[in-house]
């Protein structure tokens, strides 16, 4: 009998999670354990165990990242242009949503925090407190104490105090320099983490076997405690988080494709086309990988020169629609809580959503785990990212639609800086259009 994919098991825990909790309530119980409690130790073991991952997670995927960047001699002419817009496309869409965001505010309800309305446990002078401890005290000094946090005294504590910028940079450090000490121990040093990541992706696809069971006490745990008063603001952060990946896709995309590569958004929509609806309904960048290269070559006019290393390298790390939502759902949970964030921990999340928009993408949901990343990192509690599941399938299925979009643009743009004739003007080397 053929296994139920992840997401249609999710997608069950959801609907079953919301009539239990429907109809439990708090109250209801069996021998004396009501099942709220059942729901809460459920809901509250599997965010345990995201947040087991993160540390280890986070750490052997950026230094075996940047040290396969680094090494190899990929960072050349092709590698550095393909990495500058890489980063320009991550960094547009992360802006476009922190914009819509804060214009939007899905976490505010008739101008009051919905706090209560997602049932999220944590109060918010306890949550404001531990904002502040992460951003460091006063005002004008934020950013100067974000930039003092990337650097931590002592990276143990760091990693036990979960102080992720200062893994991230310390991570991204070790990486760089791993490749310039020379091939003893450099690619000894490189099979230690590249083994230590493969482990964390055993254990991450583990603990996601789980997320049906874990979806299903987080939902129902909210039901039960709210009934469907929690449904309004996840709407309005939905229809938040598509409304700026559709800012993404037709205007920041549009804008880049006409300036930069001199061709027509139009051609490049068209070309993609296959690409961005199987991914679509795959939710994979990593499948739809082959079509997305096929179409480039093929459809766009791309040489195989360059889609066979700016497009893997791509599917690795470029995430703008991962990106995007990471930082809207921070933004959400923040605003949740009823906080307004200085433009110092804003900036914070705008360069972690970038960071771990790279470092995670590879493994199965990764956003939840950098999202986890990102509470952590401004002192958000991890706990709230279970609000987040209930209209988390489709959100998924956008943003991986607009990753491949981002990938398929920055092909286009190095193939055409590159010097190559043809690109996006109706026929290929390979094949030329027909009449």
């Amino acid at each position: 009998m053929r296994k139920l994919q992840l997401h249609w098991q999710i997608l069950i825990a959801i609907l079953v999670g919301i009539a239990a909790g429907w109809l439990s309530g708090t109250e209801a119980g069996l021998f004396g354990v009501s099942f709220f409690s059942v729901y809460d130790f459920v809901g509250t073991l599997f965010i345990n165990a995201l947040k087991m991952l993160i540390v280890p997670l986070i750490v052997s995927s950026i230094i075996v990242g940047v040290a396969g960047i680094g090494g190899g001699g990929n960072l050349g002419r092709l590698g550095g242009k393909t990495l500058v817009f890489y980063g320009l496309t991550s960094m547009l869409a992360i802006l476009v949503g922190l914009v819509l965001v804060n214009l939007v505010q899905p976490g505010i309800v008739n101008g009051e925090p919905a706090r209560d309305l997602l049932a999220l446990e944590s109060s918010t002078r306890a949550v404001a407190e531990s904002v502040g401890a992460a951003a460091g005290a006063g005002g004008g000094g934020q950013l100067a104490q974000m930039f003092l946090s990337m650097v931590p005294p002592n990276i143990i504590a760091a990693a036990a105090n979960g102080q992720m910028l200062g893994l991230i940079f310390f991570s991204i450090v070790f990486g760089y320099f791993m490749t310039r000490v020379g091939h003893e121990h450099g690619d000894t040093m490189y099979r230690f983490w590249d083994a230590l990541f493969a482990i964390m992706m055993k254990i991450t696809t583990w603990v996601m076997a789980f997320a049906p069971i874990g979806v299903f006490g987080l939902v129902a745990r909210t039901v039960a405690q709210t009934g469907f008063d929690a449904a309004r603001p996840l709407v309005i952060f939905s229809l938040t988080v598509l409304g700026a990946l559709a800012v993404h896709a037709l205007l920041t995309i549009p804008l880049l494709v006409r300036l930069v590569a001199r061709a027509s958004p139009v051609a490049l929509y068209r070309a993609a086309a296959p690409a961005l609806l199987t991914a679509f309904s795959t939710a994979s960048s990593s499948a739809t990988l082959p079509i997305t290269m096929d179409a480039m070559e093929r459809r766009a006019g791309v040489s195989n020169r360059v889609s066979s290393f700016v497009l893997p390298l791509g599917a690795t790390i470029n995430m703008n629609g991962t990106a995007l939502y990471e930082c809207v759902a921070a933004m959400f949970i923040a605003q949740a809580y009823g906080l307004e964030l200085s433009f110092g921990i804003q900036f914070v999340i705008v360069v972690t959503a970038l960071v771990t928009s790279i470092g995670v993408a590879g493994i199965p949901s990764a956003s939840l785990v950098a999202i986890a990343i990102i509470l952590a990192a401004v002192g958000l509690p991890v706990e709230a990212i279970g609000v987040l599941f209930v209209f988390d399938r489709i959100l998924d299925m956008a943003r991986t639609a607009i990753n491949i979009l981002g990938d398929c643009t920055c092909a286009v743009i190095v193939a055409t800086l590159e010097g190559e004739e043809g690109v996006l003007k109706g026929e290929t080397p390979e094949q030329p259009a027909r009449a």
